[in-house]
């Protein structure tokens, strides 16, 4: 991409790889960052993209923002199910959660070609307390870091980035989310999840229709993609491995009709929200792109100039 004086960044693509591949049109991108702005929570900076302008919609079409808002509208129903898609979205109670912090750090470790085990950690280290499980705490502190046979959800909700950043290479795509994986969650389940997860925001960002993506995953993976939303929501109960998060969070974007809507569906199943909304977050906004009210309350409302400065590079590399 090019950065003009006026601060515009902007860029194409047409995306096309020989598995699994369909052409996409040319995509069109820019991105505007204010570092002048102060946002109403007093961040200093305010984001404004409009990716994509050439779909029907006219809306950002990456991955990363939507798994951002997934994780914050869901922080505050993890330990709090709501079951329901009626409620209010944005929420004095909402944060960014780990989801955010690991999903930001792969990105910086994507776009900068940084050591992964010790980036993430850097990134985990210097935003504490943001809900990282047991283990995974372990492995932030530790000073030999190594993989510990995880197949928890971990590894399946910070994984966007790879998809969006290798958008035209499918096997790129999956060797760098199971490169970003491993240094954690070696088990094969967990190696699974974030490669499932990929792939199916991946063949999004190339125009597939959720039916592809269906019967890909269930025929790639072994994952049930059959059951609706509706049919998981009443015996769904919280669970953190990556078999029982991946599917359930891919079938409630492939159900939606915008991020919001994916989020939706993520929060009215119950179990572990924000990270079921990452996820669905991720592949909603590959699917149908992203509203940009969505956007700028979730910069100036609940993010810092850090993610912020990582956020603007992801989608600069449009």
């Amino acid at each position: 991409c090019t950065i003009k004086s006026d601060g515009i960044i902007s860029g194409s693509a047409s995306p096309n790889s020989r598995r699994g591949s369909k052409t996409a049109g040319a995509v069109q991108r820019e991105v505007w960052i204010d570092q002048n702005r102060a946002g109403a929570g007093g961040t200093g900076w305010f984001l404004h993209a409009t990716l994509d302008p050439a779909s029907a919609t006219g809306q950002a079409r990456s991955n990363m923002f939507g798994a951002v808002i997934g994780d914050i509208v869901g922080s505050r129903f993890e330990f709090d199910n709501y079951k329901h898609k009626s409620f209010d979205f944005w929420h004095q109670k909402c944060t960014f959660n780990d989801d955010t912090v690991c999903t930001v750090a792969v990105a910086d470790i994507l776009l900068h070609r940084r050591d992964p085990a010790a980036t993430l950690q850097a990134w985990c280290r210097d935003y504490p307390d943001r809900g990282y499980g047991g283990w995974f705490a372990q492995w932030i502190t530790s000073d030999a870091p190594r993989p510990y046979q995880s197949f928890g959800n971990g590894a399946a909700m910070r994984v966007s980035p790879a998809a969006f950043l290798h958008r035209t290479d499918l096997d790129a795509a999956l060797q760098e989310a199971q490169r970003v994986t491993e240094i954690t969650h070696d088990h094969q389940q967990g190696v699974k999840g974030a490669l499932a997860t990929t792939h199916a925001i991946w063949l999004a960002l190339n125009q597939h229709a959720g039916t592809d993506i269906r019967r890909t995953i269930q025929r790639e993976y072994g994952y049930d993609m059959s059951t609706t939303v509706d049919e998981i929501r009443p015996g769904y109960r919280y669970n953190e491995t990556c078999q029982g998060t991946v599917p359930q969070a891919l079938t409630c974007a492939l159900e939606s009709h915008s991020v919001e809507d994916a989020v939706r569906n993520a929060i009215s199943i119950g179990g572990d929200s924000d990270t079921l909304a990452a996820i669905a977050g991720a592949l909603g906004e590959a699917l149908h792109g992203i509203e940009q009210g969505l956007i700028d309350t979730a910069c100036n409302r609940y993010l810092d100039a850090r993610i912020g400065d990582v956020l603007q590079q992801m989608y600069g590399r449009g």
